[in-house]
């Protein structure tokens, strides 16, 4: 707006950038906390145009770095490969989380079953077609961009299935992660604008361990209360309703604990228990991460853009670059925050092996049955079911 230039047309280039950075972070979270509002299936929506967008954004600077504008096909091999792997990600997210609902579509049913074969023969048909465009004089550079290319996939259409897994598990695994770069990314500028004068690493001269430490401490104090209920239920759909829901009673994750104190923090506070979520636990493993290895993400494409002399992947929002500039560190969460699930979260799903269990043919489901049934009448523990039941 003009009132806005004018208020700024006087300033040094350093407040400038300051203002310009500073309103539009704020456009920014009004937006996040918007799109929230609308739903798990709005989301999925956004991470998909932010997965599109980065790729348009570093497919576009390999093309103009290494001049590869008389390349035959490959923008066209670009995006068509991006559409396979897309297809393949996705098909098998939607294979996974609603299965009952593909079992009820026979061409559901018929995707799903050879979406593995579908998938790569998309795939085999681009590799095919690349093969077929390649110039004798482009060899190099054509092999150059094939490369440019997967690397480029691995790195964004990955993560991004990665984020929606995690939103799959609860909208809190979703939102906190997220919010945790952002807290750190901002507390960092904050403290590294006003009072940081010692670089972090040379890739970045303005994170500073100034603002390193104060995004540390900001990002644990804000998510160490993490534990609001609306976001803690999974994302499911509703085969009656045909929509997506989040209603559960929420998991022993969610539920208030009493955990005793160390002496050293009872002789202080006078207090011997604390109730807290046990998920505010797991939320400072996140906060941690976020503050001390996320900012590495950036790094890392700090040293990217440096490599090809590059300020910043476009110029999509004033004062922040392109939308790779702000998803650097949250690609690199997202694969965290997945594997952490996986590993310290994430238990047998029951309602996920019954929907299996129910596709399969009757003959099969009685030697499945007979199986469980014995082999719980051998524990004793099928008697005492019965006994229950009765």
């Amino acid at each position: 707006p003009m009132f806005f230039l004018d208020f700024i047309s006087g300033m040094l280039h350093i407040w400038k950038n300051w203002w310009v950075r500073g309103i539009l972070t704020l456009a920014m979270i009004s937006f996040f906390f918007f799109i929230i509002y609308l739903g798990p299936m709005v989301l999925m929506m956004i991470v998909l145009c932010v997965q599109i967008k980065c790729f348009q954004e570093i497919i576009t600077i390999g093309y103009s770095v290494y001049h590869s504008y008389h390349l035959p096909w490959f923008r066209t091999l670009s995006w068509y490969f991006l559409l396979c792997v897309n297809y393949f990600f996705y098909g098998e997210t939607v294979t996974d989380y609603f299965f009952s609902l593909v079992q009820r579509e026979e061409p559901l049913r018929i995707l799903s079953k050879y979406h593995r074969f579908i998938s790569f023969a998309l795939y085999l048909t681009g590799f095919c077609m690349f093969v077929l465009s390649l110039v004798k004089k482009h060899y190099r550079l054509q092999f150059y961009m094939f490369g440019w290319t997967h690397v480029t996939l691995l790195i964004v259409v990955t993560q991004s299935h990665l984020i929606i897994h995690n939103l799959f598990e609860g909208m809190i695994w979703f939102i906190v992660p997220i919010s945790c770069v952002i807290c750190n990314d901002i507390m960092a500028y904050m403290f590294g604008f006003f009072f940081g004068r010692t670089p972090l690493i040379k890739l970045s001269p303005k994170k500073t361990w100034e603002g390193f430490i104060g995004g540390l401490f900001a990002t644990i104090l804000s998510y160490v209360m993490a534990g609001w209920r609306y976001f803690v239920c999974p994302v499911e759909f509703n085969n009656d309703s045909n929509s997506f829901q989040v209603d559960c009673e929420p998991s022993d994750l969610f539920q208030l604990q009493d955990y005793a104190l160390p002496s050293i923090l009872e002789s202080v506070t006078g207090w011997t228990t604390v109730r807290l979520y046990p998920f505010q636990i797991h939320s400072i493993a996140l906060s941690s991460f976020a503050s001390i290895v996320g900012p590495f993400g950036g790094f890392f494409a700090s040293g990217f853009k440096r490599a090809f002399k590059i300020k910043d992947f476009a110029n999509t929002i004033p004062g922040h670059g392109g939308i790779m500039d702000r998803f650097d560190c949250q690609y690199l969460m997202a694969t965290f925050v997945n594997v952490y699930i996986a590993s310290f979260i994430r238990g047998p799903n029951p309602s996920k092996v019954i929907q299996q269990l129910l596709a399969l043919r009757v003959d099969q489901q009685l030697h499945i049955f007979n199986s469980l049934k014995t082999h719980l009448t051998e524990k004793g523990l099928l008697p005492l079911l019965q006994e229950g039941a009765a």
